[in-house]
Order: C-alpha cells, then structure tokens, then sequence
C-alpha cells in the first residue's frame, strides 16, 4: 500500500478474479506508461513544493516495476499570471520525466485536466489527474496503479473522511454530491478529479466532444470496469485555493445542467401543480362571486401575482441557461488551445 497513505480498496471495486482470470498479458509486465496530469493556475508558491513530491512518488513507481521508466509528470499552465510557467520550463530542464504544456489563455480546470489527458492519450498506457496543491495523497497512486493491474480501467480517488474540513465546507461539500445524483447526474460521491484513467478509455472519451466540460460527471458515462481508492485529504501546502464556494456553486450548477434534463422536468410538474391549485382558486373566486362574499383587497392579488412572477423568472432563467449551453455547443469552438510545449523548446522529441 502506499506511502503514509490510508488509501483503502473499496467493497464495491469487484476486483475479486483469480490471477490467472486476470484479463490483458499487458496488465502482468507491470511496465505500463504513466502520465500524472496536473493542471496548474497560479501556483508559483505551490508548485516547487509538490513537484518533488510528485518526483518522489513516481521513482518509487519505477523502482518497484510497477511502471515504466519513461513514465511522466506533466504539468498543464492554464494560463497562469504568475511564473507559474517559468517554473514548469526550468523543471523540464532539470529532470526528463517532467514535462508541460501551456494553453494559450485561462479556459478553467476542467478544460487544463482536459487538455493534459488528449495530450497523454496517445502516448501513455495509463493517466492520473491530480491538483497541483498536494491536498490529494499522493502516495494514494500506487493502490490506484495497483487496481489498474487487477483489471481496473478507472480508478477514483475518494476522499474517505473530511476532518480537515469546517462544518460548513464539510456540508456544502456533501450537499454538492447528493444534490448532482438527485438532480440524474452520476457522479463518485466524494470524488473530485483525482482518478487514473487507462488509454482505452480516454479513445472512447475523446468521442465526447461536449464543451460545457464536467469530466466527474462524463467520465462515468463512458463505462469499462472501475474501482475505487480511498485516501485521507491533507491542508494545502502554500497558496490560495482556487475554489471558493461561489466556483462550487457554478460547478454544481453546469454538473447538473451539462448532464441532466431534470430540472426541466422539475419546472413542468411544478408548473402543472401550480395551474391545478390555480385552477382550484379560480373556482373559489367564483363562487364567493356568486354569493356575493367578496371583499377588495390589493395585499392578496400582489403576493400572488409576486408569487408566481418570481416562478416565471426562475423558470425562465433555468431554461434560458439550456439554451445558452446548447447555443455554446452548436459553435462547437475548441476547449482548449495549447500554445507551447516544453520538448518543442528544447528541439527534442525522441522522448515523448
């Protein structure tokens, strides 16, 4: 198991096959080709802490055979204001298992992860995504390289606790999984984007062309055989995190829109139940007509008519936001552009 890791296989992995049932001869060499993705914004107080780390980890892969030797450590600027891509220049230069890419202008976290996972698509047997902020255990890798060998294409990283975190991150965190699979979009609860996904399945990914991007959410869509590592999440080592709750409010929010029609089909039974109730209040208002039971009154007709105006809004804005996705989706604009490499600078490709 892995370094100082309290990562644990889950009863769910279905990795219960007998060694020689164990599918893929290519599982048994233990030579595979990793690519660890680290999307990377802003993150020059970060990133010569975690770098070794991630350098750390990879050799020990190595040495225990259980990768190859030309395995890599890509890191992805997205579009960074800060040295953040010098720095990835300079590891570049210092050790040839680093390597980076760098997009042309911020496009998000989830276009940089994206981005790194079309790029080792080709070139590596395995990927693991993990940010750059070393939250995430990285000795977490080995159980998950691990049940990539078992028969795993994917493999989450689950957080299995969240002690470190406040009551009210700790709510608003878990309201955030269970409101995304109540509202039909599915997703590993208490998963973020820390998981290894083999190359077969990325050919199959990169069928899906949305670019209102939810990789949680899509990447389950796609299938194949997955398991799940759990793992206790640590402090951020330096730096600011990159996503406050007004950014995981927009993310739930494009989760649910990006992958699910339900609450549309939300605002249509509420809608008929309102017009049933409307309906009702429309016979009583004739009635006490008839009986001549009225009384003038402003202080009812404006709660009601503010009532169902802010409804109307509501709905309005939701649906609106559909549209505005499926107008995005129709310009189909690319998600993301990269704009320089760091083996392009160097004139040498042979090893990549």
């Amino acid at each position: 198991m892995s370094k100082g890791s309290k990562a644990a296989l889950s009863k769910e992995s279905g990795v219960k096959e007998a060694p020689e049932k164990r599918s893929p001869a290519r599982r048994k060499r233990g030579a595979s080709r990793l690519w660890i993705v680290i999307p990377c914004y802003n993150e020059e107080n970060v990133l010569p802490i975690t770098s070794e780390q991630f350098l750390d980890e990879l050799n020990d892969l190595i040495a225990k055979e259980k990768i190859a030797e030309d395995s890599r450590i890509l890191f992805v600027n997205d579009g960074s204001k800060d040295s953040t891509w010098q720095i990835i220049c300079d590891l570049a230069q210092q050790d040839p298992h680093f390597i980076g890419i760098s997009q042309s202008r911020n496009r998000g976290h989830q276009n940089a992860v994206l981005a790194g996972l079309m790029e080792a698509k080709d070139k590596a047997d395995i990927t693991i995504s993990i940010d750059c902020d070393g939250q995430d255990d990285i000795g977490a890798m080995e159980a998950m390289v691990d049940e990539y060998h078992n028969g795993s294409e994917v493999v989450y990283g689950v957080r299995s606790k969240r002690s470190t975190d406040s009551f009210f991150k700790r709510f608003t965190a878990e309201s955030f999984y269970k409101l995304l699979n109540a509202m039909g979009a599915e997703v590993v609860f208490n998963h973020a984007d820390y998981r290894l996904v083999s190359t077969r399945v990325l050919k199959e990914f990169a069928q899906f062309q949305e670019v209102n991007l939810f990789l949680r959410g899509l990447i389950p869509l796609v299938g194949f055989k997955s398991s799940s590592v759990y793992y206790e999440r640590h402090e951020r080592i330096a730096g600011e995190s990159h996503y406050p709750l007004s950014k995981m409010l927009g993310l739930a929010f494009d989760g649910i829109t990006s992958l699910s029609v339900r609450p549309i089909q939300l605002i249509t039974t509420f809608g008929c139940f309102v017009a049933f109730i409307s309906f009702i209040g429309i016979i009583w208002a004739i009635i006490d007509v008839i009986f001549g039971q009225t009384v003038p009154g402003w202080a009812s007709m404006t709660c009601i008519i503010c009532f169902f105006s802010g409804i109307q809004l509501i709905s309005l804005g939701i649906i609106g936001n559909y549209i505005g996705k499926i107008y995005m989706e129709v310009k189909h604009r690319p998600r993301y552009i990269i704009s320089e490499r760091t083996w392009e600078n160097d004139g040498d490709q042979t090893d990549i």
